[in-house]
């Protein structure tokens, strides 16, 4: 039986045991806690499957949406989850929630008729396997541009911090973007000084060597299954010398041999997902889901309101 629980009902140690065994970052507990507080649930009897609710509220109707900072969320489970009962948690969903667009995850399959889903792309690479195995797979470009950047005199430094990492992307590539404000960057510092200080992220960074400016920094989380590339900053300078193919090429190396999986997180951007493809990952595909139980009207202010926002 699927039961749909308020935030403060949710037995956290259930929960994250649950998430622990899926090798999910964006599902923990104290995740969601930071990107969306008062998330709620739909979990079974006994927490063998959980799907976190993250609702919001718009001209006073219920919806859900996918919170920044989370590629993936949809139902968790402890054990192969078939199309069916993936159904019955998605017709569990609440009726108050008038319409939804969300994103489920790679183990989420839905049954071919079901209605208002697309498929996404990420990019997956084993790392447990010998590091010269896993490079001899890189693309040519990916070597042209490593070697490149080992020409270059580079460095990986350890001593970056999250504000590091927000300030080289907001000065960069972020100035040509507005989907992101000063509340969702807060988040995200609070987000990785968090992870941090529970040893589930490690940051890093790529400098010229003995010269302290960074050319590209990111955030990687990681769980005992999974190393995930959740966000990045880097120069003009930095992407003519090659920093980030070094950067990652080196995270790669140094978790070699190791029963991880190495998440690009991403991408539907064609030239992203060619950079990232170029190490040697696979493409891997995961769903998102909508469904809109608006009257005419709701559907004329949803409209508008994307159209605002």
């Amino acid at each position: 039986m699927i039961r749909y629980l308020e935030h403060n009902s949710i037995d956290r140690k259930q929960w994250d045991a649950t998430i622990d065994e899926c090798g999910n970052i964006y599902a923990f507990s104290w995740y969601l806690d930071i990107v969306h507080p008062h998330w709620n649930a739909l979990v079974d009897d006994d927490y063998q499957a959980v799907m976190p609710i993250t609702g919001g509220k718009k001209f006073g109707i219920d919806y859900l949406y996918q919170p920044y900072f989370v590629q993936q969320l949809g139902v968790f489970s402890k054990t192969a989850l078939s199309s069916e009962k993936l159904d019955a948690f998605l017709d569990a969903i609440p009726k108050n929630y008038r319409f939804a667009e969300i994103r489920l995850n790679e183990s989420n399959t839905l049954d071919k008729d079901k209605q208002d889903f697309e498929y996404h792309r990420n990019v997956l690479l084993d790392l447990n396997q010998d590091f010269n195995d896993i490079k001899s797979h890189y693309h040519t470009n990916t070597k042209r541009n490593l070697a490149k950047a080992e020409a270059n005199n580079l460095q990986i430094v350890d001593t970056v911090i999250p504000y590091h990492v927000v300030a080289l992307f907001t000065d960069n590539r972020g100035a040509l973007l507005d989907k992101w404000g000063d509340a969702e960057y807060a988040r995200l510092t609070k987000l990785a000084h968090t992870a941090v200080n529970r040893k589930a992220a490690f940051i890093l960074g790529v400098t010229e060597k003995g010269v302290g400016q960074l050319l590209c920094a990111a955030i990687f989380m990681k769980t005992d299954k999974r190393i995930t590339f959740l966000f990045s900053g880097l120069t003009e300078e930095g992407k003519q010398r090659q920093a980030m193919t070094y950067l990652l090429d080196y995270v790669i190396q140094r978790h070699a041999n190791q029963p991880v999986t190495f998440d690009f997180e991403g991408s539907d951007d064609d030239n992203l997902a060619r950079f990232y493809l170029g190490f040697g990952g696979e493409e891997v595909k995961y769903p998102s889901y909508a469904f809109n139980r608006l009257s005419p009207v709701g559907k004329a202010l949803l409209k508008a309101w994307k159209t605002w926002r």
